[in-house]
């Protein structure tokens, strides 16, 4: 199966998660008008009945390129997971909503560079997939003592084309 990365918006990643972006008007003007706030872009979820708690790391993938071959999906059932490139770089992301417990039909989503990601608690998506070098992150997501992983074989791969 081939799926088509289509160009990352808000309206169209709304079911699995938020667009991180400095698109339009700041909400607010801060810092003796310095600088434009854009308000409480995602919805951070880290569970408070697993006892977790909300953790910044740092990650670095290996760059990757289009065409892309999926084979595993993984979530997070305890929280959600931000990812906030280091760079000006495009980044792929590909999604799945739930179907019973396993990845139902997936989506695939190209950022532009001046956009960041949070996925929703429990939403299936493909690993960390920079399209350049140096595929350097920012990730906030839950910190706590129990699994927060699933990981998801795919036992038919497909192939995320640009």
């Amino acid at each position: 199966m081939q799926i088509k990365a289509d160009p990352l918006t808000p309206q169209a990643f709304a079911p699995f998660g938020d667009v991180l972006d400095a698109t339009g008007a700041p909400d607010k003007i801060i810092n003796a008008g310095l600088c434009g706030r854009y308000h409480d872009r995602a919805r951070l979820d880290f569970g408070p009945e697993t006892g977790g708690r909300a953790g910044i790391s740092i990650f670095k993938a290996e760059p990757r390129a289009l065409p892309y071959r999926c084979d595993l999906l993984e979530r997070h059932p305890e929280g959600s997971q931000a990812f906030i490139s280091m760079s000006a770089d495009p980044f792929l992301v590909i999604v799945a909503p739930d179907d019973d417990g396993k990845p139902g039909q997936p989506r695939a989503f190209l950022t532009n560079g001046a956009q960041a990601i949070n996925l929703h608690r429990g939403t299936w998506h493909g690993v960390l997939t920079p399209l350049a070098a140096p595929g350097l992150f920012a990730v906030i997501d839950r910190i706590g003592d129990t699994a927060n992983l699933e990981e998801y074989p795919l036992t038919d791969p497909f192939t995320v084309i640009g």
